[in-house]
């Protein structure tokens, strides 16, 4: 078929199927993604109907085609790479980063930004003040790649401190895209003063 020639429904629908499978496109691809393939290849033949019988002044289908593919493979490539952004683990979670820092540091640093009405940022900060003072107290091992979500569990078990309410907090405001609020940063001031008042628990008896 030359770009000259018209395009069918069925050959315009074949191409996209042939280009959108490549497996560029399906590398990782989250389950919502087959249904959005399932649309493009809908809207395609939608907007490319059967034309009229071969003959002068329908030689723009080829070009017309093209343009649709590349834009919907653009679109395509597009939301896996956000997606791929969104899944990588070195991107997101850690919660405190591969250098030596102090409990006290993070807390002064959460202070600072609060009262500049920065509370995205001092949420994380005071999370972190409260994984420093757990590792400098040595009720947790130093681990740099701890999540939110796991210090949480890992304290409850050595405390009698619920940290899953901020846990939840710094996801929410890190990776949810919602904003920090003093309300926010309050629970994990609370939070970090509740820690460091507290007491590991006692060993269980063997």
């Amino acid at each position: 078929m030359s770009a000259a020639d018209p395009v069918t429904r069925e050959q315009a629908r074949e191409l996209a199927e042939r280009e959108l499978e490549k497996a560029v496109y399906h590398r990782d691809r989250p389950s919502f993604l087959d249904k959005m393939l399932d649309q493009i290849k809908e809207w395609l033949e939608d907007i490319l109907p059967d034309p009229p019988s071969p003959g002068p002044g329908h030689g723009g289908g080829g070009l017309t085609l093209v343009i649709l593919v590349v834009l919907a493979a653009v679109v395509v490539a597009a939301v896996l790479w956000w997606m791929r952004g969104r899944k990588n683990p070195s991107a997101k979670k850690a919660l405190l980063e591969d250098v030596p820092t102090r409990a006290v540091d993070h807390r002064s640093a959460a202070e600072r930004m609060a009262a500049e009405g920065r509370f995205a940022e001092a949420i994380r900060e005071r999370l972190r003040a409260i994984a420093r003072d757990l590792e400098e107290r040595a009720i947790l091992l130093p681990r740099p790649g701890r999540t939110a979500l796991e210090l949480a569990v890992e304290a409850s078990s050595a405390l009698p401190v619920d940290l899953m309410p901020g846990a939840r907090v710094f996801d929410e405001v890190w990776y949810g895209d919602r904003p920090g609020t003093p309300e926010g940063y309050a629970l994990l001031v609370a939070l970090d003063d509740a820690v460091r008042a507290a007491r590991p628990r006692p060993l269980e008896a063997v």
